[in-house]
């Protein structure tokens, strides 16, 4: 009987997409995708997810692309533009799940310490939540087991049992699944409805 749910926040219940900032600085979709591909990559991103300040993470990918640095410093001072919006239909039914009042409600994003306060700030239903445990003020990041560990120590989730979690990355359902939790990997609102239906959540 499930009990507590646990969200993942970015391309689940908001939007990110940094094409949607870069298409507008480069001309072609190919010097788009040379960009996040081979310079501001995820990798370099996760990095700021996992405690490195913003500061010094552009200041180390300038280094190794001196000739990106207009576009590197665009990342994040135009770091909203990447936003795309509440993902409605994932956010209806987490309204549902608290108006329910039989749930715990808990989210574990990657998302940089200093980036969060913004989100928080645009997106009031992130206040649905008990509890959001950011990467970024963790200093520890999905799919590192410690996370998930940490989150299960600091949520007394008393071995996982009742507790399913949900997000959009497969690496990050099979790490915590590996932990011991029952998984969904988010694809759209209809399909998570369907899946926590499964597990006898009524919304």
């Amino acid at each position: 009987m499930i009990h507590t749910i646990i969200f993942d926040l970015g391309n689940v219940l908001i939007g990110w997409q940094p094409r949607a900032l870069f298409e507008k600085v480069f001309d072609t979709p190919e010097e788009v995708d040379h960009f996040l591909q081979n310079v501001a990559t995820l990798e370099w991103n996760e990095k700021q997810d996992a405690g490195r300040t913003i500061e010094e993470g552009t200041r180390e990918l300038i280094e190794q692309h001196p000739d990106f640095e207009r576009e590197i410093r665009i990342y994040y001072d135009r770091w909203t533009e990447t936003i795309t919006g509440p993902i409605e239909g994932t956010v209806e039914l987490l309204k549902k799940l608290k108006a329910s009042g039989d749930y715990r409600l808990l989210a574990l994003t990657n998302w940089s310490h200093e980036l969060f306060p913004w989100a928080r700030e645009t997106f009031p239903f992130l206040e649905l939540f008990e509890a959001i445990m950011v990467s970024g003020e963790v200093q520890l990041q999905k799919p590192d087991p410690a996370i998930y560990r940490l989150l299960h120590e600091t949520y007394d989730l008393q071995g996982y049992g009742g507790c399913v979690f949900i997000d959009d990355s497969l690496r990050n359902v099979e790490a915590a699944r590996k932990e011991g939790l029952d998984t969904i990997r988010f694809e759209n609102p209809d399909q998570l409805q369907r899946e926590l239906a499964a597990r006898g959540v009524e919304i």
